[in-house]
């Protein structure tokens, strides 16, 4: 690949925050959820839920571009904030599932 037609690399520091912002805003919706789901509002849950899933889809895009990128020569250079988002993103997928588990063990307790 000639100089001129190769892309520079990613910028790695916003698309570490982008999947840092979504990941936690997925998180909060997940622990929101939990609560609605303690209180008995399983509309709310379901809905905190689905909101939930929206983040963790903006996240997973993000992270999505980092993979492209590094298939295609043109990632950015490895440091502690990707790998900080990377492990934020991860844990709030844990807890997506993990939640999502525990509200449906509280529905089955409401039948």
């Amino acid at each position: 690949m000639s100089d001129s037609t190769k892309q520079e690399p990613l910028d790695g520091e916003m698309i570490a925050m982008s999947i840092i912002a979504s990941a936690g805003d997925a998180r909060s919706y997940a622990f929101g959820a939990l609560e609605a789901a303690k209180k008995g509002d399983f509309k709310e849950a379901d809905r905190l839920l689905d909101e939930c899933k929206k983040a963790g889809v903006a996240a997973h895009q993000a992270q999505t571009e980092l993979l492209v990128a590094e298939a295609n020569g043109n990632a950015p250079e490895m440091n502690v904030l990707l790998v900080h988002a990377q492990d934020h993103f991860m844990t709030s997928m844990l807890a997506e599932e993990l939640i999502r588990e525990i509200i449906t063990l509280y529905k089955l307790r409401e039948q």
